[in-house]
């Protein structure tokens, strides 16, 4: 990536023009008098910051032009930092651009020092945002409750709730759709709390035959049952001073229920073929993505053993239901995974990104996660596009300029051209047309291996 501070002025005051270029010169700057050229503009230098005038022909009065011209350069480069400007009592077109994304806006008359200060700071911001997303792309993404990643508004209500209830030695049930995240939020609980020294052992409920679940959790003696030839600590006695999360607690059959109640009232458990009682402290987590209210109604879960485990119930929200979860979680899972399916891929289209935003996520966290690796390894280019996700979209938008578009019509015939020469770089260089040194160039350019 280019270190050129690149800056666009649309300005369609040939005067002002003049004047802003020379203001600025430790900056690449470019200027533009309308929205076309603006645009024709963002698409041959990419600039980091856009200083954008609201008034621009056909329409120098009003602010509509200057409006379309802001949704244009972040639809075709999201990450750009928009500085708008808007005449002395224009406050309502300065925040219809803040709400259609603008970075900052500044009034006319323009004072050049104020203006060069929103600048620099615009450009400081940019590569902040950059070299974060570098290091995301080593794995350095945020640190919240057991590593839960989310910026909704809902999900850290519910993180809240499991922070203050940490300290305390009660019982909690997680209650939530499958893939929604019960056990990182379990983790969290345990790692937030005092006992995190200890072991936190979680144990699928659902995912072990009836026939083995009593024994997987109280263990046995040897000789309990044919197969027995040692005695086996179960997973109650391994959490001893930790945590045990019982995952899918609703998938515990009614005969086991009772066992359970035992232990959760007198804290000591017998293992299966055994006489001796065996003290444990334990917390207990439980989590399950049915009703459990139903499941008392109708017998199937007991009601003491439910007021046992469910002292603090913590409800999680669906993905569809946490502003803006989908975009971040998506992004996140495109540089965990990329590195090992797809190191060519960046980052996320303008399009994926919608569609991301649009689709329900029935699967949660889970079915994003799936979707985002699949479309990883699907990418032809840069930047993931719905069409690879699978999802509603537009996928067959632009890139933003013939540079880009090459390099993923480039990308695409030497990987299929590789494949088809068995990775033999002679072979390769044949069915391309190109010398050996020529495709070592675009090999080592394309971050593509041979």
């Amino acid at each position: 990536m280019s270190d050129t501070k690149t800056l666009l002025i649309v300005e369609d005051d040939v005067g002002l023009q003049r004047q802003l270029r020379w203001a600025y010169d430790g900056y690449d700057v470019v200027v533009a008098s309308d929205r076309a050229s603006a645009i024709d503009a963002v698409r041959a230098s990419e600039p980091q910051v856009v200083t954008l005038d609201l008034g621009l022909p056909p329409d120098p009065d009003g602010a509509s032009e200057g409006l379309r011209t802001l949704a244009e350069i972040l639809a075709l480069k999201p990450d750009t930092k928009v500085v708008v400007a808007s005449g002395n009592g224009a406050r309502e077109a300065a925040l219809a651009a803040i709400a259609g994304g603008a970075w900052d806006f500044y009034s006319k008359p323009i004072d050049i020092d104020a203006l060069g200060l929103i600048v620099a700071r615009a450009f400081h911001v940019h590569a902040l945002e950059e070299e974060n997303r570098r290091l995301a792309t080593r794995g350095v993404i945020g640190d919240g409750l057991g590593g839960l990643i989310t910026a909704a508004p809902e999900m850290q209500r519910v993180t809240r709730t499991i922070e203050r209830v940490a300290a305390a030695d009660v019982s909690v049930m997680l209650l939530g759709a499958s893939g929604t995240g019960k056990e990182v939020l379990a983790r969290g609980l345990h790692d937030a709390g005092p006992r995190r020294a200890r072991p936190f052992v979680a144990i699928n409920c659902a995912a072990i035959p009836e026939t083995l679940l009593e024994s997987e959790l109280f263990g046995y003696e040897k000789g309990a049952f044919t197969g027995a030839s040692k005695t086996t600590a179960g997973k109650i006695e391994a959490a001893d001073g930790g945590t045990l999360f019982l995952d899918e607690i609703g998938d515990v059959p009614l005969a086991l229920q009772v066992k359970l109640l035992r232990f959760l009232q007198e804290r000591v458990i017998e293992r299966i073929g055994g006489r001796r009682a065996i003290p444990v402290d334990v917390r207990i987590v439980s989590a399950t993505h049915q009703d459990v209210d139903a499941m008392v109604a109708e017998g199937r879960f007991r009601e003491d053993l439910y007021y046992r485990l469910a002292e603090i119930v913590v409800r999680i929200p669906s993905l569809a239901e946490r502003s803006g979860d989908a975009a971040l979680l998506a992004r996140h899972f495109v540089q965990r995974h990329r590195t090992t399916l797809n190191p060519a891929v960046q980052g996320l289209s303008p399009d994926a990104i919608a569609a991301i935003d649009a689709w329900n996520w029935p699967g949660n966290v889970r079915e994003l996660e799936n979707r985002i690796k699949r479309a990883v390894i699907m990418a032809d280019g840069k930047y993931v596009t719905a069409g690879d996700l699978d999802l509603p979209g537009t996928s067959d938008a632009l890139p933003i300029n013939l540079r880009a578009a090459r390099e993923q019509a480039d990308r695409s015939v030497i990987t299929r051209a590789l494949a088809q020469a068995d990775g033999n770089i002679s072979g390769t260089a044949r069915l391309l047309g190109i010398s050996r040194p020529t495709l070592y160039d675009l090999l080592k350019s394309y971050d593509l291996h041979g």
